[in-house]
């Protein structure tokens, strides 16, 4: 981050806060409410499995009817660092078709992006008819890791805030669903996955200087959410919070959420019959030792 600037003798006026109806929040604590606070009910993973592949199929319902309908879809995954969010739309996707459903996790803006429209290099990525976008982080970055990382100015944070919500309207009005789902998880959680990956050498690539950072910056990042939410959780794109401190309750209550919020009907074609095999009369294959083969490492002696 760039070192601050000196004070000059004029003082800059501090920009206006968006006018909104909802003032902003002022807690802090966890994210979960006191009374989904209780101590965590387990799932066995049998029953995680057996629950997980009837909603898979559901979602392959669900992306059929998008497909027939053209429907145009967003589902926007949101929270704080190893909540879960990529676990969840890995099941998500993991039994759809990539060209209806797909990922799209932006990195850092580059240099041009960073002079472009807030929302430009967002709208590239929109769905088109017969489209599911499923967003692992969003436009909402900026009002959570710029924000508190001081990545933006409080003009733009501000600008951001007041144009959200207007933007998100006039995606709704085109005929774009948007689904926004926040992963909630606690201190507890977050520090023993922290761990977790950092003492795993296949995971610890998840864990960037930036994570660490938010982690030491915990109470801030409460604060950005909470104002997030006060600003931008509107009727027509509401936000949703995904209790994560267990994860694959969490990955199956988003799925069903997310099932039930868009209407569908089973077009579940009639069952297939597999054709005969054409002949081979005439074709003669050429010599195997002209093909170069994959050495065959395994099954180890």
């Amino acid at each position: 981050m760039a070192k601050e600037k000196k004070k000059s003798k004029e003082k800059k006026p501090k920009a206006a806060a968006p006018e909104t109806d909802v003032a902003p929040a002022d807690n802090t604590a966890s994210d979960i409410p006191e009374e989904a606070s209780v101590a965590k009910r387990k799932i066995s993973n049998k029953e995680y499995l057996t629950e997980l592949a009837q909603l898979q199929i559901e979602l392959v319902k669900l992306q059929e009817w998008i497909k027939h309908e053209k429907l145009k879809v967003v589902v926007i995954f949101e929270g704080r660092d190893a909540a879960g969010k990529g676990g969840a739309i890995k099941r998500i996707t993991e039994t759809l078709n990539p060209r209806v459903a797909r990922v799209v996790a932006l990195p850092a803006p580059t240099e041009r992006e960073k002079t472009q429209w807030y929302f430009q290099r967002y709208v590239n990525h929109l769905p088109a008819g017969g489209e599911m976008v499923l967003m692992d982080r969003s436009w909402y970055n900026r009002a959570g890791v710029e924000r508190v990382m001081g990545f933006c100015t409080e003009e733009e944070y501000w600008e951001f805030l007041r144009s959200c919500p207007s933007f998100e309207r006039m995606l709704v009005r085109s005929g774009i669903i948007i689904l926004k789902y926040w992963f909630s998880v606690s201190d507890e959680v977050q520090e023993k996955r922290f761990q977790d990956r950092i003492d795993d050498p296949t995971r610890r690539w998840k864990l960037s200087p930036m994570d660490l950072t938010a982690r030491s910056r915990w109470v801030d990042y409460s604060r950005a959410k909470d104002d997030m939410f006060a600003y931008t959780d509107i009727k027509e794109a509401p936000w949703w919070v995904v209790d994560a401190d267990v994860k694959k309750l969490a990955r199956l209550n988003c799925i069903h959420h997310l099932l039930s919020q868009i209407p569908y009907q089973d077009l579940t074609p009639d069952p297939l019959v597999l054709p005969a095999r054409q002949s081979d009369v005439g074709y003669v294959r050429p010599p195997i030792t002209s093909q170069t083969f994959v050495p065959a490492v395994y099954p180890k002696s």
